[in-house]
């Protein structure tokens, strides 16, 4: 038998006593606790120019682990002193209760980059003075907890729960010396899945590097003046759909077979199904025009400009407001040949950075990309590109296997052996 066996078997041979989350957590606040929204509006002011009295920590800070200092938000002493409720000066757990609902953050006031620090919107703080916070921070997040919490989540619209519900949570608390070994087996589990996913990102780094050194040596430069360019509204069709046909045709559904592919589906060269939304009760005969075939190619042009995808069904997707469709009618073209040239740092360099409109939003009309040149080469030239291509993008990017697969895996035992470890007899 395991140390954590032998404990058990010890300190709760009859089951362990499931608690309410209320009646084993002191603190449960959030930032509307310090009073009316008009007097959070008097009182608190943002300030986004790196200088103030404390941090507001959002959970989008939490979730980059604070990579974009540029985005921080602060706030001044006065502010702070407000919010004391949620002032982050101890060990504790944050939690998205507006949004991302089930996500969880163990936080120490040394983790955070600011001296004082206060807990931003649409999150809970959460404190014990009875149950160890890693202890509850492994037990939020494992299957037998985020089957309950989701069992309060609000199913429309925006994910919210209350802390009035979530108080009312029951929760196994062994024995402290329990959830010790607890905490020392995850947390070492932890650690150690961390280290090896950190070698094998860094492998993924390098091999990236590599696939974008041979795509830009494949493909010659604007400036070579011994190849031929083509603008590819000249072999292709380029077009989107307007915003106010979506809108008057579009039935959005969580479930279906026809899916209406957005700029967050479309990334690097693939197509990202983890938020999709199904059309299948729309109109999609006054969408004939938005249709998707086989190799056509997608094309962000609002936002995050550039992003790239080939269609490799039929009758399975429609396109989306903000993505164009560049549908080749040249059989000198290779589909797969343009999105590859499309994905290097010579065409973003020299195209996309050159035609970038400026506005509220970073945008490339329709115009512009039929602008677009693209580099004659013979049909077989372009196989033999897209051949080699094809196989570091599998090395790279496909998660069914290599690296990215490898990374996956080490998370799923985590997420087993810490379901299997918090799953307890209930005492009765």
């Amino acid at each position: 038998m395991s140390k954590l066996d032998n404990l058990i078997a010890k300190l709760c041979p009859n089951g362990v006593v499931y608690k309410k989350v209320g009646e084993v957590c002191q603190t449960i606040t959030d930032y509307t606790a310090a009073g009316s929204f008009g007097d959070i509006a008097k009182n608190v002011k943002y300030i986004n120019n790196r200088i103030g009295f404390a941090q507001l920590i959002r959970t989008t800070d939490l979730k980059s682990d604070f990579d974009n200092p540029d985005k921080f938000v602060y706030v001044d002493e006065k502010a702070y002193k407000y919010l004391w409720r949620v002032n982050l000066n101890s060990e504790g757990l944050v939690m998205p209760n507006v949004g991302n609902c089930g996500e969880v953050y163990y936080i120490t006031p040394e983790s955070l980059p600011h001296e004082n620090n206060v807990l931003g919107p649409n999150a809970i703080w959460v404190r014990s003075n009875t149950v160890l916070i890693r202890y509850l921070f492994h037990l939020f997040l494992a299957k037998e907890f985020q089957n309950k919490l989701a069992k309060i989540i609000s199913p429309t619209g925006q994910t919210k729960f209350n802390k009035t519900n979530f108080k009312e949570l029951t929760i196994p608390v062994p024995p402290l010396e329990v959830q010790r070994e607890i905490v020392r087996v995850l947390d070492n589990f932890t650690l150690l899945t961390a280290e090896l996913t950190a070698e094998l990102t860094a492998e993924l780094t390098a091999r990236r590097k590599q696939y974008e050194y041979y795509a830009d040596a494949l493909f010659p430069s604007l400036k070579d003046s011994d190849v031929d360019w083509v603008d590819v509204g000249e072999i292709a069709t380029v077009t989107k759909l307007a915003g106010f046909e979506f809108t008057k045709y579009v039935t959005y559904s969580k479930t279906g077979k026809i899916i209406a592919l957005r700029g967050l589906n479309v990334k690097n060269g693939h197509l990202i199904l983890d938020d999709v939304k199904y059309v299948d009760n729309s109109e999609l005969s006054m969408l004939s025009r938005s249709k998707l075939k086989i190799d056509d190619m997608l094309f962000t042009y609002v936002g995050t400009v550039g992003q790239v995808a080939i269609i490799e069904e039929n009758d399975k997707y429609y396109l989306a407001p903000n993505v164009a469709l560049v549908r080749i009618n040249d059989n000198s073209f290779l589909s797969k040949y343009m999105m590859y040239y499309f994905l290097t740092k010579k065409f973003k360099n020299e195209q996309i950075l050159k035609l970038l409109q400026a506005s509220s939003m970073q945008n490339i009309p329709m115009e512009k990309i039929r602008k677009f040149k693209l580099p004659c080469i013979s049909v077989t030239e372009q196989n033999r590109v897209v051949s080699i291509l094809d196989k570091f993008d599998g090395l790279t990017n496909d998660i069914s296997i290599g690296i990215p697969a490898e990374i996956t895996a080490r998370q799923k035992q985590y997420e087993y052996y810490r379901d299997k470890l918090l799953t307890f007899k209930e005492a009765r």
